[in-house]
């Protein structure tokens, strides 16, 4: 090294040093940063809140698909997975059959201190019951003039005949038909639920 200039010197060292670098990097490919994946990215979606109050509010269930619809003028404002009955298929027809009923019908009651959670009573037995009843011998004259004149009053029916009673609307889980009979939802569901409709809602039932 004393021989060479000390130009010479510089240049040696600077390519020394170039050497050195490029063996450390050999067969390594540059790594690009990571961004986060697109689908990280995207907001989860939020359900938004209804809005209150609904007008003229009504209930659907459609026992084949497992679904109550919520309508608010005329439209579809909230779709809820249920679970019906532990007799899902047939209509009710008498007490202890565990079958979920079909027909019109309304909410007669609200109870914030439902064993399952919150529920909304459905008024069966209605009119069609009550007849049904009668012609089959199932409940008296006395009962069938007092389920009739419930109906009438828009209040909640004799709910300890043989035609059953004690339908309701409420929590405690849509997973699987558990039920005597009631339409089960998830707590979440039934407390929007409980919330959005008042006594007098009507309420239909589907097959």
């Amino acid at each position: 090294m004393k021989d060479l200039t000390p130009i010479a010197t510089c240049l040696l060292m600077v390519l020394v040093i170039n050497l050195a670098c490029h063996q450390r990097t050999v067969g390594k490919e540059p790594q690009a940063p990571r961004s986060p994946s697109k689908e990280a990215d995207k907001p989860v979606p939020e359900k938004e809140n209804l809005k209150l109050p609904l007008k003229d509010p009504r209930i659907v269930v459609f026992k084949s698909k497992r679904q109550l619809e919520l309508y608010s003028n005329g439209a579809v404002v909230r779709t809820y997975r249920v679970g019906l009955g532990l007799n899902p298929v047939d209509d009710k027809q008498r007490e202890g059959d565990r079958a979920t009923p079909e027909g019109e019908f309304y909410i007669f009651t609200k109870n914030p201190k439902s064993s399952y959670y919150l529920s909304l009573g459905i008024s069966y037995p209605n009119l069609e019951d009550a007849e049904r009843g009668l012609r089959t011998g199932l409940i008296t004259r006395t009962q069938h003039d007092q389920i009739v004149s419930a109906i009438k009053r828009k209040a909640g029916p004799p709910q300890y005949t043989a035609l059953g009673g004690l339908i309701y609307i409420h929590g405690n889980g849509a997973s699987s038909d558990w039920t005597w009979g009631c339409v089960a939802l998830e707590n979440e569901d039934i407390k929007e639920l409980y919330h959005s409709v008042d006594i007098g809602t009507p309420v239909t039932i589907e097959p």
